[in-house]
């Protein structure tokens, strides 16, 4: 594998992420227009990768953020904690009362059922993860000092503001310059993009970015939205995995960006809100690797499935060196997060093994 990572012995940590975490209010089986009820989560697209790499793999993990330093903020941080993700990165700046300079991020999800599908309403405006600018994190301390064998973040968080790409820059270089792999998942979102330049602008800042990622991660929409790639064979609805068009669109984009040392991808055929067909496939030096299917999973909740599909992948990448064994990994983990709620994973190691080796859903006693 042409993945040289660093030993685990010469740094403090084996994966730090970049991304904003949100405080997740879920009405559970109800709607966010008529609830009267929500259970808090915490969850951020970048933040989940490294907090399942934490919990269920028992990785030394850590995350960069900012929040805003009122009760909200220090929730958060509380969440956090639990999840056993390393705090000493998070920024935090003076909250002004009303949240009229600084807040921090909401985000009203419901998990959807059969037809209805789940609706995410983010209300993340002028949040503090969104103001870091380049300076105000020292990559060089982190990457130089620390040290950290894998570096994740995403194109959620590059999407929040005008500084949040220099702010991703800024950290990829550095983490490059220290010999830390560094992994980026598209994660297309085009709510976010719409105010500050669009698609256009989306391929502009990822463009850029890809240019010193070793390991990319992204779906068919993301490779197309975010750096331009046309994916063969994916009709309106999923229904049908567009695997060949997949391979010849990565090799494509290997082409065009040598430095992609893997990339990976989560298949999803969405049947109904609740049933999905799940896989994932990987590209490395040539050959790509396919995990077992999952046809007809049923889903609790499908937010952070490909964000635990991540945490696997790169758990078996740093443990294992082989591909078909990350890419299984990473489906396996991510299956498991959507049979239960919320957007990180409750998965343990044991119970990603179990599925991954093919095992029933018998009960255990």
């Amino acid at each position: 594998m042409n993945l040289d990572i660093r030993p685990a012995d010469s740094c403090q940590f084996d994966c730090i992420s970049l991304g904003e975490v949100m405080l997740r209010l879920d009405p559970g089986e109800g709607r966010v227009r008529a609830a009267r009820h929500f259970s808090a989560w915490e969850g951020g697209g970048e933040y989940n990768v490294t907090r399942g790499l934490r919990r269920c793999f028992g990785l030394r993990t850590a995350v960069a953020t900012a929040f805003a330093d009122n009760e909200v903020g220090h929730l958060i941080e509380d969440f956090i904690l639990q999840g056993g993700v390393d705090t000493r990165f998070i920024q935090w700046r003076p909250y002004d009362g009303i949240g009229r300079t600084v807040r921090n991020g909401l985000n009203f999800t419901e998990r959807g059922f059969g037809i209805r599908g789940a609706v995410g309403v983010p209300d993340r405006g002028n949040t503090a993860s969104s103001q870091l600018k380049p300076g105000d994190i020292d990559w060089d301390d982190i990457f130089g000092n620390y040290g950290s064998r894998w570096f994740h973040t995403g194109g959620i968080f590059a999407a929040l503001s005008e500084t949040t790409p220099e702010v991703t820059l800024e950290a990829v270089q550095s983490a490059q310059k220290y010999g830390t792999i560094v992994s980026y998942d598209l994660n297309y979102r085009p709510s976010l993009w719409k105010a500050i330049g669009g698609q256009a602008k989306c391929r502009e800042v990822n463009r850029e970015i890809a240019k010193y990622v070793d390991v990319m991660i992204g779906n068919e929409e993301d490779f197309t939205a975010c750096l331009g790639f046309e994916v063969e064979g994916v009709d309106e609805h999923l229904q049908d995995l567009p695997i060949e068009g997949f391979k010849k669109m990565i090799q494509t984009a290997v082409r065009e960006f040598p430095n992609f040392k893997a990339t990976a991808t989560t298949l999803r055929g969405v049947k109904t809100a609740t049933v999905n067909d799940w896989g994932a496939i990987a590209w490395l030096e040539g050959n790509f690797f396919q995990s077992q299917s999952y046809p007809g999973l049923e889903i609790m909740d499908r937010v952070g499935g490909g964000d635990s599909f991540a945490s696997g992948f790169i758990y078996g990448l740093l443990m294992t060196g082989d591909l078909q064994e990350a890419v299984e990994y990473g489906a396996a983990h991510g299956a498991l997060a959507m049979t239960t709620p919320g957007d990180t994973s409750m998965a343990t190691l044991k119970e990603v093994e179990k599925v991954k080796a093919g095992a029933s859903a018998r009960v255990v006693r």
